[in-house]
């Protein structure tokens, strides 16, 4: 059972932070496009390279398990944010879901915050 409990940890990591990482290269991608969306709804465009900041280099150190907690943390609190501004609107069902996916990620990331990176990560390396 530890065998499993010590990898489910950085597979969770990786898998919790992916869509983090993939959104962040994806703006960068779509620059203007993300910057116009951001202004639509009310967000000022000249926080878009601070949001992909945090999507990469958060998403990145949780994945690699560096300052796990304070990452996870900034994630969580990204994810709250951003489905309140971005996905309130209860009467469209998409919005919905992504609202809750959203909170979904939130707790996962306090969970990361409460229990910590886990053995395989650069916050737990061994020596040195």
């Amino acid at each position: 059972m530890q065998f499993v409990q010590n990898l489910s940890a950085p597979a969770g990591r990786f898998l919790i932070s992916l869509i983090f990482i993939t959104s962040g290269f994806s703006k960068i991608t779509n620059f203007a496009g993300t910057q116009a969306y951001m202004e639509s709804a009310g967000v000022p465009g000249i926080l878009l390279p601070l949001v992909i900041a945090v999507e990469l280099l958060g998403g990145l150190a949780v994945v690699f398990g560096w300052h796990t907690r304070v990452a996870a943390f900034l994630l969580a609190g990204f994810s709250l944010v951003s489905a309140v501004l971005f996905h309130a609107n209860f009467g469209d069902q998409m919005q919905t879901i992504m609202f809750m996916k959203n909170l979904g990620l939130a707790g996962g990331f306090l969970m990361i915050v409460a229990l910590g990176a886990g053995p395989y990560s650069l916050d737990n390396r061994q020596g040195g």
